[in-house]
Protein backbone atom coordinates (compact mmCIF):
# COMPACT_ATOMS: atom_id res chain seq x y z
CA UNK A 1 0.00 0.00 0.00
CA UNK A 2 1.50 3.48 -1.03
CA UNK A 3 1.94 5.87 2.23
CA UNK A 4 0.02 8.63 2.30
CA UNK A 5 1.97 12.51 1.83
CA UNK A 6 3.25 14.20 4.59
CA UNK A 7 1.20 17.08 4.67
CA UNK A 8 3.37 20.68 5.30
CA UNK A 9 1.29 23.52 5.91
CA UNK A 10 2.70 27.21 6.09
CA UNK A 11 1.62 30.21 7.61
CA UNK A 12 2.98 33.58 8.23
CA UNK A 13 3.72 36.70 6.38
CA UNK A 14 5.69 37.92 3.51
CA UNK A 15 8.87 35.92 4.74
CA UNK A 16 6.60 32.58 4.04
CA UNK A 17 4.52 33.90 1.08
CA UNK A 18 7.77 34.38 -0.96
CA UNK A 19 8.28 37.39 -1.59
CA UNK A 20 11.97 38.07 -3.02
CA UNK A 21 11.73 34.65 -4.86
CA UNK A 22 10.19 35.26 -8.28
CA UNK A 23 9.49 32.89 -10.83
CA UNK A 24 7.27 32.41 -13.80
CA UNK A 25 3.73 32.57 -12.89
CA UNK A 26 4.30 33.90 -9.15
CA UNK A 27 6.73 33.25 -5.96
CA UNK A 28 8.46 30.60 -4.83
CA UNK A 29 9.74 30.51 -1.33
CA UNK A 30 11.93 28.94 1.30
CA UNK A 31 8.86 26.76 2.00
CA UNK A 32 8.03 25.82 -1.54
CA UNK A 33 11.95 24.84 -1.73
CA UNK A 34 12.11 22.78 1.51
CA UNK A 35 8.60 21.23 0.21
CA UNK A 36 10.12 19.92 -2.13
CA UNK A 37 12.97 17.77 -0.04
CA UNK A 38 10.70 16.83 2.58
CA UNK A 39 9.18 13.67 0.47
CA UNK A 40 10.81 10.97 -1.52
CA UNK A 41 9.47 8.32 -4.18
CA UNK A 42 7.79 6.51 -1.53
CA UNK A 43 6.14 8.93 0.64
CA UNK A 44 5.32 12.26 -1.54
CA UNK A 45 4.46 15.40 0.21
CA UNK A 46 1.26 17.79 -0.38
CA UNK A 47 2.19 21.35 0.68
CA UNK A 48 -0.28 24.37 1.32
CA UNK A 49 0.80 28.16 1.60
CA UNK A 50 -1.28 29.67 3.89
CA UNK A 51 0.87 33.10 4.54
CA UNK A 52 -0.03 36.56 3.15
CA UNK A 53 2.26 39.38 2.77
CA UNK A 54 1.49 41.68 5.14
CA UNK A 55 -0.34 40.11 7.70
CA UNK A 56 0.25 40.19 11.52
CA UNK A 57 -0.09 37.55 14.41
CA UNK A 58 -3.80 38.36 14.87
CA UNK A 59 -4.40 37.67 11.04
CA UNK A 60 -2.62 34.57 11.57
CA UNK A 61 -4.55 33.25 13.92
CA UNK A 62 -7.81 34.08 13.19
CA UNK A 63 -7.54 33.13 9.59
CA UNK A 64 -5.05 30.99 8.34
CA UNK A 65 -4.39 28.86 11.98
CA UNK A 66 -8.56 27.76 11.14
CA UNK A 67 -7.47 26.96 7.53
CA UNK A 68 -4.52 25.21 8.01
CA UNK A 69 -5.59 22.98 11.30
CA UNK A 70 -8.38 22.18 8.73
CA UNK A 71 -5.83 20.80 6.56
CA UNK A 72 -4.83 18.66 9.44
CA UNK A 73 -1.14 19.18 8.48
CA UNK A 74 2.08 17.16 9.98
CA UNK A 75 4.46 19.90 9.54
CA UNK A 76 3.63 23.46 10.32
CA UNK A 77 5.48 26.27 10.02
CA UNK A 78 4.56 29.25 11.91
CA UNK A 79 7.27 32.77 10.59
CA UNK A 80 5.42 35.71 11.82
CA UNK A 81 6.09 38.69 14.24
CA UNK A 82 8.53 41.33 11.92
CA UNK A 83 5.03 43.28 10.73
CA UNK A 84 3.79 43.79 14.37
CA UNK A 85 7.04 45.20 14.90
CA UNK A 86 6.38 48.06 12.56
CA UNK A 87 2.91 48.96 13.99
CA UNK A 88 2.01 51.43 16.35
CA UNK A 89 -0.12 49.37 18.15
CA UNK A 90 2.77 47.11 19.20
CA UNK A 91 2.20 44.76 22.25
CA UNK A 92 4.53 42.06 22.52
CA UNK A 93 1.80 40.51 25.66
CA UNK A 94 -0.71 40.84 23.22
CA UNK A 95 1.27 39.19 20.11
CA UNK A 96 2.62 36.18 22.75
CA UNK A 97 -0.71 34.89 23.20
CA UNK A 98 -1.73 34.84 19.90
CA UNK A 99 1.29 32.99 19.13
CA UNK A 100 0.86 30.34 21.89
CA UNK A 101 -3.15 30.25 20.34
CA UNK A 102 -1.46 29.23 17.01
CA UNK A 103 0.93 27.05 18.42
CA UNK A 104 -1.72 25.53 20.47
CA UNK A 105 -4.03 24.83 18.00
CA UNK A 106 -1.70 23.03 15.26
CA UNK A 107 -0.17 21.29 17.89
CA UNK A 108 -3.46 19.71 19.04
CA UNK A 109 -4.07 18.43 15.56
CA UNK A 110 -0.87 16.91 15.70
CA UNK A 111 1.59 18.60 13.73
CA UNK A 112 5.23 19.56 14.54
CA UNK A 113 5.70 22.95 14.44
CA UNK A 114 8.53 25.00 12.12
CA UNK A 115 9.67 28.78 13.80
CA UNK A 116 12.26 30.89 13.31
CA UNK A 117 13.89 33.64 14.78
CA UNK A 118 14.06 36.99 12.35
CA UNK A 119 16.09 39.93 12.12
CA UNK A 120 15.19 43.29 13.23
CA UNK A 121 13.99 45.43 10.39
CA UNK A 122 16.41 48.12 11.65
CA UNK A 123 19.45 46.36 11.04
CA UNK A 124 18.85 45.00 8.13
CA UNK A 125 17.78 48.33 6.76
CA UNK A 126 20.96 49.71 8.46
CA UNK A 127 18.76 52.83 10.21
CA UNK A 128 20.57 55.46 12.44
CA UNK A 129 20.59 53.91 15.97
CA UNK A 130 18.28 56.16 17.11
CA UNK A 131 15.61 54.62 14.93
CA UNK A 132 17.13 51.28 14.83
CA UNK A 133 17.25 50.51 18.42
CA UNK A 134 13.39 50.61 19.65
CA UNK A 135 12.59 48.15 16.35
CA UNK A 136 15.25 45.73 17.51
CA UNK A 137 13.99 46.16 21.14
CA UNK A 138 10.60 44.77 19.28
CA UNK A 139 11.82 42.52 17.31
CA UNK A 140 14.57 40.71 20.46
CA UNK A 141 11.30 40.35 22.20
CA UNK A 142 9.45 38.37 19.58
CA UNK A 143 12.41 36.72 19.29
CA UNK A 144 12.30 36.30 22.91
CA UNK A 145 8.60 34.86 23.14
CA UNK A 146 9.04 32.59 19.91
CA UNK A 147 12.26 31.08 21.51
CA UNK A 148 10.17 30.44 24.70
CA UNK A 149 6.92 29.23 22.82
CA UNK A 150 9.55 26.77 20.33
CA UNK A 151 10.74 25.09 23.43
CA UNK A 152 7.27 24.76 25.09
CA UNK A 153 6.02 22.61 21.81
CA UNK A 154 8.82 21.26 20.97
CA UNK A 155 9.10 22.87 17.58
CA UNK A 156 12.10 22.45 15.20
CA UNK A 157 13.82 25.80 15.58
CA UNK A 158 15.85 27.99 13.20
CA UNK A 159 17.73 30.98 14.29
CA UNK A 160 17.54 33.75 11.38
CA UNK A 161 18.96 36.58 12.65
CA UNK A 162 22.68 35.78 12.99
CA UNK A 163 24.35 38.85 11.95
CA UNK A 164 27.16 37.08 9.52
CA UNK A 165 23.91 35.98 7.38
CA UNK A 166 21.64 39.52 7.64
CA UNK A 167 25.33 41.15 6.67
CA UNK A 168 25.49 39.41 3.86
CA UNK A 169 23.77 41.43 0.83
CA UNK A 170 23.94 38.28 -1.26
CA UNK A 171 20.57 36.76 0.95
CA UNK A 172 18.36 39.70 0.41
CA UNK A 173 16.39 41.17 -2.22
CA UNK A 174 15.79 44.73 -3.54
CA UNK A 175 13.96 45.98 -0.71
CA UNK A 176 16.46 45.01 1.75
CA UNK A 177 13.47 43.42 3.60
CA UNK A 178 13.12 40.66 2.50
CA UNK A 179 15.19 37.06 1.56
CA UNK A 180 16.13 36.74 -2.64
CA UNK A 181 16.15 33.41 -3.91
CA UNK A 182 19.89 32.79 -2.39
CA UNK A 183 18.42 34.24 1.12
CA UNK A 184 15.35 32.03 0.31
CA UNK A 185 17.59 28.70 -0.30
CA UNK A 186 19.63 29.13 2.70
CA UNK A 187 16.46 29.29 5.05
CA UNK A 188 14.80 26.10 3.20
CA UNK A 189 18.38 24.27 3.60
CA UNK A 190 18.59 25.11 6.99
CA UNK A 191 15.30 24.04 8.02
CA UNK A 192 16.17 20.61 5.85
CA UNK A 193 18.63 20.04 8.29
CA UNK A 194 17.02 20.22 11.64
CA UNK A 195 14.14 17.97 10.23
CA UNK A 196 16.58 15.81 8.50
CA UNK A 197 18.10 15.35 12.29
CA UNK A 198 15.06 14.75 14.08
CA UNK A 199 14.20 11.91 11.04
CA UNK A 200 11.48 13.89 9.37
CA UNK A 201 12.37 14.29 5.79
CA UNK A 202 13.04 12.01 3.41
CA UNK A 203 14.23 14.04 0.06
CA UNK A 204 17.33 15.79 -0.71
CA UNK A 205 18.01 19.03 0.58
CA UNK A 206 17.72 22.20 -1.52
CA UNK A 207 20.36 23.63 -3.41
CA UNK A 208 21.52 26.48 -1.92
CA UNK A 209 22.58 27.99 -4.93
CA UNK A 210 20.73 30.10 -6.77
CA UNK A 211 19.18 29.78 -10.01
CA UNK A 212 18.32 33.51 -11.24
CA UNK A 213 20.94 36.44 -11.24
CA UNK A 214 21.13 38.80 -8.02
CA UNK A 215 19.24 41.82 -8.26
CA UNK A 216 21.73 44.58 -10.00
CA UNK A 217 21.31 48.40 -8.42
CA UNK A 218 19.64 49.11 -11.32
CA UNK A 219 17.12 47.04 -9.89
CA UNK A 220 17.44 48.13 -6.43
CA UNK A 221 16.81 51.78 -7.96
CA UNK A 222 13.83 51.01 -10.17
CA UNK A 223 11.90 49.23 -6.70
CA UNK A 224 12.68 52.37 -4.79
CA UNK A 225 11.60 54.50 -7.37
CA UNK A 226 8.06 52.42 -7.87
CA UNK A 227 6.83 50.04 -5.33
CA UNK A 228 9.54 50.87 -3.10
CA UNK A 229 8.05 54.73 -2.13
CA UNK A 230 4.06 53.27 -2.16
CA UNK A 231 5.81 50.33 0.91
CA UNK A 232 7.73 53.35 2.60
CA UNK A 233 4.30 56.22 2.26
CA UNK A 234 1.78 52.62 3.70
CA UNK A 235 4.81 52.04 6.69
CA UNK A 236 5.20 56.36 7.21
CA UNK A 237 0.74 56.75 7.77
CA UNK A 238 1.27 53.83 10.53
CA UNK A 239 4.86 53.85 12.20
CA UNK A 240 7.00 57.04 11.54
CA UNK A 241 5.35 59.08 13.73
CA UNK A 242 5.62 57.09 17.19
CA UNK A 243 9.20 55.92 15.32
CA UNK A 244 9.89 59.22 15.82
CA UNK A 245 8.76 60.27 18.90
CA UNK A 246 10.67 56.53 20.21
CA UNK A 247 14.41 57.80 18.19
CA UNK A 248 13.49 61.27 20.21
CA UNK A 249 13.26 59.24 23.70
CA UNK A 250 16.42 57.30 21.89
CA UNK A 251 18.22 60.51 21.82
CA UNK A 252 16.73 62.20 25.34
CA UNK A 253 17.72 58.82 27.59
CA UNK A 254 21.01 58.44 25.37
CA UNK A 255 22.18 62.29 26.60
CA UNK A 256 20.77 61.61 30.74
CA UNK A 257 22.98 58.21 30.56
CA UNK A 258 19.21 56.68 31.91
CA UNK A 259 19.10 54.64 28.26
CA UNK A 260 19.07 51.69 30.70
CA UNK A 261 16.01 52.93 31.98
CA UNK A 262 14.24 52.09 28.25
CA UNK A 263 15.66 48.63 28.09
CA UNK A 264 14.22 47.58 31.75
CA UNK A 265 11.06 48.91 30.56
CA UNK A 266 11.16 46.35 27.44
CA UNK A 267 12.36 43.58 29.59
CA UNK A 268 9.32 44.13 32.08
CA UNK A 269 7.04 43.69 29.61
CA UNK A 270 8.48 41.03 27.78
CA UNK A 271 9.01 39.17 31.22
CA UNK A 272 5.01 39.84 31.66
CA UNK A 273 4.41 38.40 28.01
CA UNK A 274 6.15 34.97 28.72
CA UNK A 275 4.50 34.70 31.65
CA UNK A 276 1.52 34.67 30.39
CA UNK A 277 2.40 31.74 27.33
CA UNK A 278 4.70 29.95 29.92
CA UNK A 279 3.23 29.66 33.24
CA UNK A 280 6.13 26.88 34.87
CA UNK A 281 8.23 30.23 34.77
CA UNK A 282 11.30 29.49 32.46
CA UNK A 283 13.67 31.95 31.87
CA UNK A 284 14.38 33.47 28.53
CA UNK A 285 18.07 32.77 28.92
CA UNK A 286 17.13 28.44 29.08
CA UNK A 287 15.68 28.29 25.94
CA UNK A 288 18.60 30.34 24.10
CA UNK A 289 20.66 27.44 24.88
CA UNK A 290 19.33 25.73 22.20
CA UNK A 291 21.24 24.14 19.46
CA UNK A 292 21.38 26.22 16.96
CA UNK A 293 22.10 25.22 13.12
CA UNK A 294 24.01 28.51 11.50
CA UNK A 295 22.76 29.85 8.33
CA UNK A 296 26.19 30.36 6.73
CA UNK A 297 26.96 26.37 6.70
Amino acid sequence: MPHSPIRFAALGDSFTEGVGDPVPGGRRGWAALLAEGIGDSHRGVEFRNFAVSGSLSGDVRDRQAPAAAAFRPDLASVVVGVNDTLRRSFDIRLVARRLDEVCALLTGGGAVLLTACLPDPGSVLGLPAPLGRPLARRQSAVNAVVHALSARYDAVHLHVSDGAWVSDRSQWSVDRLHPAERGHRSVAAGFHALLAARGLVHGAPPGREPEQPPPSRADSLFWLATAGTGWLVRRSTDLLPQLLCLAGAEVRHWARGTSGQLDRRADQALQGALADVTPEGRHVASVLSAPRVSMEG
